[in-house]
């Protein structure tokens, strides 16, 4: 029998480890399972990433308060996110072999959005940061770092969070158990 190699052995640790953590979290919150409220945590989500890259906007125009609002916007991303892919079931991030040829385009087409995504939200900050200080000369360099920051963070957890949106999204509800 030949020795698997790294990338093998990676795989099915993996594997492994996704199985595992899907059957820890297989019951869990049954109620937010259906369709309806993963839609209502992928427009939570979605919100909150909204409101971030605003709090960033703001940041830029220096409104003094508006850091301050990126504790609440978190409080709200991070609990909707964690629920979102534990309902979700995680197969955005799933191996390749824990999932079916369906599973497997669908995660395939959601990942390619994503990463689409990512590409074109991260440019406005981008731009953003590279021109900022050329056209206003005398704005304050941390408050330029720190509302282009914010805005590629939001930007780039939209799309690092696509995939499981989408998927959460378009995916019908569970069978009923019998």
């Amino acid at each position: 029998m030949p020795t698997a190699n790294l990338l093998d052995r990676y795989q099915d640790y993996r594997v492994r480890r996704w199985l595992a953590y899907d059957e820890r979290t297989a019951g869990m919150l049954p109620g937010w399972r259906s369709r309806v409220r993963r839609r209502a945590l992928v427009i939570a989500v979605a919100a909150s990433l909204v409101v971030l890259f605003a709090v960033g906007v703001l940041c830029s125009f220096d409104q003094r308060w508006a850091p301050v609002l990126c504790l609440p916007v978190l409080a709200v991303f991070l609990p909707a996110w964690t629920v979102l892919r534990i309902v979700s079931q995680r197969q955005d991030s799933a191996p390749l072999p824990a999932l079916d040829e369906l599973e497997v385009a669908q995660r395939n087409t959601a990942r390619s959005v994503g990463l689409t995504l990512t590409q074109s939200l991260a440019m406005v900050p981008l731009l953003y940061l590279c021109f900022a200080a050329a056209i206003w000369p005398d704005t304050s360099a941390f408050r330029t770092a720190y509302a282009g920051g914010v805005m590629l963070l939001a930007a780039l957890l939209a799309g690092g969070c696509a995939p499981a949106m989408i998927l959460g999204w378009t995916r019908p509800d569970p069978d009923p158990e019998p």
